[in-house]
């Protein structure tokens, strides 16, 4: 067993014929090389960090309870390794006592290397990892005890190096995580962000509360965050459970950026309130336009439908000075939400205003078409040398009183100008007399 593996496998058989010297020799020779390698291991667990560690600390919860099976089992190690140290001294010491041992030297060292000659006193309290009903005592072969003390050292290593990764990995974590909140703390303080009175105020006494209580569990319990490997039988297989961890730097990270989105309102905030005072204004002056559009509709044109032009958005005028006055007071965590909701209905308040005016102008952009067209077929008329026409003349004069008088029935008007271009077309290019020609009626 080396310092974090297993005790070597014993290859000692159980007793039989009677061993020769070179055999004893050999049986003794592995036998110190266990010895040896066993005693390293122990003395590397003993010394172990996680194992210092776990000796000081107030533990509770599930590594209390493998605590202290654990320290039994070290305990019992330790008591075991004392037997098996006494039993291979007693074989050294009778195999030294003659160099070519006689057959009642070599039937005691065969029982001793290869029976159940050992005995160790049971543990102070069952544990978990061992079958079988609690003894007083008990007897062993030599590599029956190197097999015992292979499961009780490797249960033992298991929870130490456990527990030790758990530590090393998640008190320093949260630590780093606890050093970034308080900052993002004095940050969010800065901007009034403050518990109480904004939800990531709230958030942050929250994440706070979280990482204390997660660093006091980790360190009384840290078996309750660890989680296994499927499958591994090795000391310490399997991770650090991190998903509590994980879940308050997420909403740390969430509240950074809401934080520095208050950061930004407060280094451009008088730029964007400019801006939408310039857009209100716009609004404003574009809804005046469609007022006085309407009643200038309603006076010169006849028999149309002009829809209502609504008032000035006073709402909204209203919010853009309690904007202005979250500024004054540098209430920057008011100011944020407030100019993005703002942005978006004064935007849609000037596409409402220009939606307005050009409802209410239809009709005079109808009849400003009529009147180009008129007057584009009179001059497409006039370089065809026919302007003298008295039809036409005629037929151009009627359109035209009708496009210039108010009010203006723009139906008629548009029958008086089609009159015209037929009349036109009629004249440019010559065809068949029909009895809407030049004798007829409307």
């Amino acid at each position: 067993m080396g310092g974090t593996g297993s005790f070597p496998e014993a290859t000692g058989r159980p007793p039989g014929p009677v061993m020769d010297r070179d055999e004893v020799d050999r049986a003794l020779a592995r036998l110190e090389a266990e010895h040896e390698a066993i005693e390293s291991s122990l003395l590397a667990l003993q010394d172990h960090a996680g194992r210092r560690l776990l000796e000081g600390a107030e533990l509770t919860g599930v590594t209390k309870d493998r605590w202290a099976t654990a320290e039994s089992a070290i305990t019992l190690l330790w008591s075991y390794f004392d037997s098996y140290t006494a039993a291979l001294t007693g074989a050294r010491e009778a195999r030294a006592r003659r160099r070519w041992p006689n057959r009642d030297d070599l039937v005691e060292l065969t029982e001793t290397l290869r029976g159940r000659g050992v005995t160790v006193a049971g543990p102070a309290r069952p544990l978990p990892n061992l079958t079988g009903p609690a003894r007083l005592s008990e007897h062993f072969t030599l590599a029956e005890l190197v097999t015992r003390m292979n499961e009780l050292y490797a249960s033992s290593l298991d929870m130490v190096v456990t527990a030790d990764s758990v530590w090393s990995a998640l008190p320093a974590r949260i630590d780093l995580l606890s050093a970034e909140l308080q900052r993002t703390r004095s940050l969010a303080h800065s901007v009034g962000v403050r518990p109480g009175e904004h939800p990531a105020g709230d958030d942050l006494e929250s994440i706070t509360h979280e990482l204390s209580a997660l660093r006091a569990q980790v360190i009384s319990d840290p078996l309750a965050f660890w989680r296994p490997a499927p499958g591994s039988s090795a000391p310490g297989g399997g991770r650090p459970d991190t998903e509590r961890y994980d879940r308050a730097a997420r909403a740390l990270e969430e509240v950074r950026g809401e934080i520095e989105a208050v950061l930004r309102v407060r280094q451009d905030s008088e730029e964007r309130l400019m801006r939408l005072r310039d857009v209100l204004s716009r609004a404003d002056r574009t809804l005046a336009e469609a007022r006085t559009a309407r009643g200038e509709v309603l006076a010169k044109i006849a028999a149309s439908e002009v829809p209502a032009v609504s008032g000035p958005p006073t709402v909204l005028h209203e919010r853009l000075s309690a904007a202005a006055e979250y500024r004054r007071h540098a209430q920057w965590h008011r100011l944020s939400p407030l100019l993005e909701s703002l942005e978006r209905e004064a935007e849609d308040e000037l596409l409402r205003a220009r939606e307005s005016l050009t409802a209410v102008t239809a009709p005079l952009a109808v009849r400003a078409e009529l009147r180009g067209r008129l007057d584009a077929y009179k001059a497409k008329v006039a370089r065809h040398g026919m302007a003298e026409d008295p039809f036409l003349i005629e037929r151009y004069d009627a359109a035209r009183r009708m496009l210039w008088s108010a009010p203006c029935d723009l139906r008629v008007a548009e029958q008086a100008v089609l009159r015209y271009q037929r009349a036109a077309a009629d004249v440019l290019v010559p065809g068949p007399p029909g009895p809407a020609d030049r004798g007829g009626g409307a």
